[in-house]
């Protein structure tokens, strides 16, 4: 595990350093997370029935973010107890398109399966999210590597700023989230078995934060579940089709 994590340590220093250079003069800003999930489900696939813990560091300046996350899994799932089974490392780009309400992302992710036997791949995405009610959003991820299909988000979000009180001057706020993912065949193929597109997973989640000092906690609860029948049951990590899973965040900017 010491090696992995020198080369996410080596691979953060080399994406700062590509920004420092390319906004020479521009206000850095960092983010922090620290996460813990019950279970680890991405887009519908059972990654990790037990708990697992889930950190990322990323910078930003301009409308451009680079950063690392990796999912560290916590118990013998999978025979990797204490060891990063996922680091992903990304490149994003966010801004308004001129319309107004309307903006964009467009980005590129590279996902490393450290201590299995899964093989890395590369992802490149682009994305619009709308200010109007709900906050729609879609988002088409497309494998370039291994997988060399489409998948594609639909999202609606919803945030209370000030959900409910609890002690003086400390308030709970709420973020409601929903999104519905779509594959395509080769997609599929390579994810599930089918070679067909279909609508892969519905997934709710409710969470709480907290701001408290220069930290934030959040509190969820998820909930996930496959929509098709013809995945339903062909998770090679799970039996399950449906989810209910909880977490606490931790996060910080400075």
């Amino acid at each position: 595990m010491a090696k992995k994590m020198m080369k996410v340590t080596a691979m953060l220093m080399m994406l700062t350093t590509v920004t420092v250079t390319a906004f020479a003069g521009e206000q850095l800003s960092f983010d922090f997370t620290a996460d813990y999930y019950s279970k680890y489900i991405w887009r519908g696939q059972n990654l990790d029935d037990d708990p697992a813990f889930q950190t990322g560091i990323s910078t930003a300046i301009d409308g451009l973010t680079v950063g690392i996350w990796g999912s560290l899994e916590l118990t013998n799932y999978s025979d990797n107890a204490g060891d990063f089974t996922e680091v992903d490392y990304y490149v994003d780009y966010s801004g308004e398109t001129g319309i107004e309400g309307l903006g964009y992302s467009v980005g590129l992710i590279y996902y490393d399966f450290p201590s299995t036997e899964l093989y890395d791949t590369v992802e490149v995405y682009w994305g619009f999210s709308a200010d109007l009610a709900l906050n729609p959003s879609v988002t088409v991820y497309h494998d370039v590597d291994e997988a060399e299909g489409t998948y594609i988000s639909f999202g609606l979000s919803h945030s209370i700023e000030e959900f409910a009180e609890i002690s003086p001057g400390l308030f709970m706020g709420c973020e409601l989230g929903a999104s519905l993912g779509w594959g395509s065949g080769s997609y599929d193929k390579y994810y599930w078995g089918p070679d067909s597109s279909e609508l892969n997973d519905l997934a709710f989640s409710a969470s709480f934060p907290m701001e408290i000092g220069d930290w934030t906690v959040s509190p969820s609860i998820n909930y996930v579940t496959l929509v098709s029948s013809d995945i339903r049951g062909t998770d090679a990590y799970s039996t399950d089709n449906d989810y209910l899973f909880f977490g606490v965040g931790l996060s910080t900017s400075f």
